[in-house]
């Protein structure tokens, strides 16, 4: 009995000594740095100067934003701080410690992301905390089709198409290369950049003449894509294997092909359309819960974030740059150089149009997301009538708007409650295209198992247990967990 009394005497005193450990680690819950190998730099190289111990977790917007609320509805929780996007935020902003007073030791931080961080309250629920965005790169093979007299640093998305069908014709296989595989950031890319540069908006417009306009652009941009873009995430592999001339992606995305081999490419900004040079400004914040179990030492990790030192460990760490006052010093990775002047130059074009992130949208964020990735794949992979899909994507888009209540935000025009989404313009009559509308079987040519085949500008990959397989007796291509059958107009999910 005696020896037994001692033994769990020993474990209580272990499960305190245990516990009392976890209560002093700060645990850092953020959308950010999701990449392994992103994730282990933040741990490893950029939080091991904090004095204290920091757990850096990380998940998607979904299992991140359900975990804080539980803890915000209990009323206690184990979360320290969190990080995330402006759009992140933006709904449980109310529930946030005021970080007006966090002393960041006379570091001068960025004006304008400080005014967002407030969340248009008198508080400071938010500190900014990253900085990125999207861009072009090239490799440099590629500058000898330029068409004549075109500046990069001010490429319109007309000598962006010219451009692309040039390399296409001298080399003879398309050369632009674009994130439109599973996990790739198109969508960023239709709501930060194509449409603003087109429309001046992201959501009021969605299906307006400007829109119709934008996606028939993109779809000539898309004659002269390498067809493997259906399945690319980051566009640094593509570009490092010489695959892909001409990219877009995010700098992230990006810079392991700059790192690797400097001397071969090159970074200018997204190109303009008719209304501006439409871009994407990314910014992340750290903010404090007011569930927070420590509140001191997560403002003493927010103040540490923001440090000189910290912000170009963390551009290392994850090529986003910093949000406050500081010189970079020499040896910093050749990406952060090329890029720099890069975003310098579209950030501070004359017809520069900064496009923020979603925000408002809380759990519904995918799904708004959803709606621009649904319209390329019909419109550009399906060949479906532009008005047609624009006028059913604009229903599911304004459902989404009006369920979450979310106003406007840049580049559309503030508005007093749910942002609207403009009716369909008359072409006659407005056009829908029947979910069950008939489609001619296409004749397919024979087929190698794996490889990918080019019609009407989609690539569509073949599983078929031969090696041989007529492709016009498969079905239609199908979207995982979308389409059943061979229509892609027969929904799974009817919105």
């Amino acid at each position: 009995m005696k020896a037994l009394k001692t033994l769990l005497g020993a474990a209580l005193a272990l499960s305190i000594a245990s516990g009392g450990a976890r209560a002093q680690q700060v645990l850092f819950w953020s959308t950010q740095a999701r990449p392994v190998e992103e994730t282990q730099k933040m741990r490893d190289e950029v939080l091991k100067g904090f004095d204290g111990a920091v757990d850096y977790q990380v998940a998607e917007t979904g299992p991140w934003l359900t975990r804080l609320q539980a803890e915000l509805q209990a009323g206690t929780g184990t979360i320290g701080v969190l990080g995330g996007l402006h759009g992140d935020f933006s709904n449980v902003g109310a529930n946030f410690v005021d970080l007006s007073g966090v002393d960041v030791g006379g570091v001068k931080v960025n004006e304008a992301y400080k005014k967002l961080g407030m969340l248009g309250t008198g508080e400071q629920k938010y500190l900014p905390w990253m900085q990125a965005t999207y861009l072009m790169a090239a490799n440099k093979q590629a500058l000898q089709y330029l068409p004549q007299g075109v500046d990069l640093n001010t490429i319109t998305y007309d000598q962006l198409i010219e451009w692309s069908k040039n390399i296409a014709e001298k080399t003879g296989s398309p050369k632009f290369g674009f994130p439109a595989g599973p996990k790739g950031l198109k969508h960023r890319f239709f709501e930060g950049f194509l449409y603003p540069s087109y429309t001046g908006s992201m959501v009021t417009k969605f299906r307006s003449p400007e829109a119709e306009i934008a996606w028939n652009k993109f779809k000539e941009l898309w004659q002269y894509t390498n067809p493997n873009s259906t399945n690319y995430a980051f566009m640094q592999e593509p570009l490092l294997t010489g695959d892909v001339w001409v990219a877009f992606d995010h700098v992230a995305r990006l810079a392991d092909a700059f790192n690797k081999k400097p001397d071969e490419f090159v970074a200018f900004p997204a190109p303009a359309g008719p209304a501006g040079r439409g871009f994407m400004p990314v910014v992340a914040g750290v903010a404090i819960p007011k569930t927070s179990p420590d509140i001191d030492k997560a403002k003493a990790l927010v103040a540490y974030m923001l440090k000189p030192e910290t912000q170009i460990a963390t551009l290392k760490a994850t090529n986003f740059f910093p949000v406050v006052d500081v010189k970079l010093p020499d040896d910093m990775p050749a990406s952060v150089k090329a890029f720099g002047p890069a975003i310098t130059t579209m950030t501070g074009a004359p017809d520069a149009l900064p496009a923020l992130l979603p925000m408002g949208l809380g759990d519904l964020d995918g799904k708004f997301n959803q709606v621009y990735t649904d319209s390329f794949e019909r419109i550009v992979l399906g060949g479906e009538d532009v008005h047609g899909v624009l006028g059913e994507e604009a229903t599911a888009l304004k459902g989404l708007i009006d369920q979450a209540k979310a106003p406007c935000w840049a580049p559309d025009k503030p508005s007093v409650g749910a942002c609207p989404v403009e009716k369909i313009h008359q072409r006659g009559r407005p056009v829908f295209v029947p979910l069950r509308a008939p489609r001619p079987a296409p004749t397919w040519p024979q087929h190698r198992k794996g490889h990918h085949h080019a019609w009407q500008g989609s690539a569509l990959s073949v599983a078929d247990a031969g090696d041989l397989v007529p492709l016009h007796l498969l079905p239609l291509p199908l979207r995982a967990g979308r389409f059943r059958g061979g229509d892609p107009r027969r929904r799974l999910h009817p919105r």
